[in-house]
């Protein structure tokens, strides 16, 4: 199973304006959001959803891969005049997981004692959700992490290019449930890249029924 996130249309010449390029990702994405049908946990579309590039990138998944490069860039200029910090990597040189550690953790200002591996990477995004570093969450509408050359990263080091997306993801969701909107957008040269899903939660037990001995008859 892959995880495709918004369905992007052909596009014109990236001379196009970005609001004209805004619309055509609401017009696409739009037909994907969860429609009410009086199921519990089930979303009723309103109609300023439209205007909501960020949400259209986020209904279906946190992370959302690009390959027209100048689509990237439109798109992130529009969610930067939306009020989004957005945060910029270059992937396309990293050829160790030592380089995406030592670059992420300047880009988001991780502090000195960050360990440079998956698990510190992981608690220190955790951070940066709860706006201790990274960006000024209660100043913007949210973060945009983008990763351009990303297949490039891939190619070197592929569990840990799964790893970090699916991070993101896990990270992204946890920053909803506190108000705050965190997203990660992915750039690739190549347009057949494929990833397992990510941000995946388990089926859990309630906290009053977790032991087998208090669901017994």
């Amino acid at each position: 199973m892959i995880s495709h996130g918004v369905i992007l249309p052909e596009l014109a010449p990236a001379t196009e304006p970005s609001n004209q390029v805004a619309r055509r990702l609401m017009c696409w994405a739009a037909p994907r959001m969860p429609v009410n049908l009086g199921g519990y946990g089930s979303v009723r579309p309103q109609k300023d959803h439209g205007h909501d590039l960020a949400l259209l990138l986020m209904i279906n998944t946190f992370v959302t891969l690009f390959w027209r490069s100048h689509l990237l860039d439109q798109t992130t200029a529009q969610l930067a005049e939306a009020g989004y910090q957005v945060t910029r990597l270059d992937a396309s040189g990293w050829a160790t997981e030592g380089d995406l550690h030592r670059e992420i953790a300047q880009a988001l200002d991780f502090p000195d004692y960050y360990r440079c591996n998956l698990d510190a990477l992981n608690d220190c995004m955790r951070d940066v959700v709860d706006g201790q570093y990274g960006w000024a969450a209660a100043e913007t509408a949210g973060l945009v992490l983008v990763f351009t050359g990303y297949d490039q990263f891939t190619r070197h080091c592929p569990r840990a290019a799964q790893i970090v997306l699916d991070i993101m993801a896990d990270q992204a969701r946890s920053a909803l449930l506190f108000g705050r909107r965190v997203m990660c957008l992915l750039q690739s040269d190549d347009p057949q890249i494929r990833f397992e899903p990510v941000g995946a939660t388990p089926v859990m037990w309630n906290d009053a029924e977790w032991l087998d001995a208090r669901r017994q008859p």
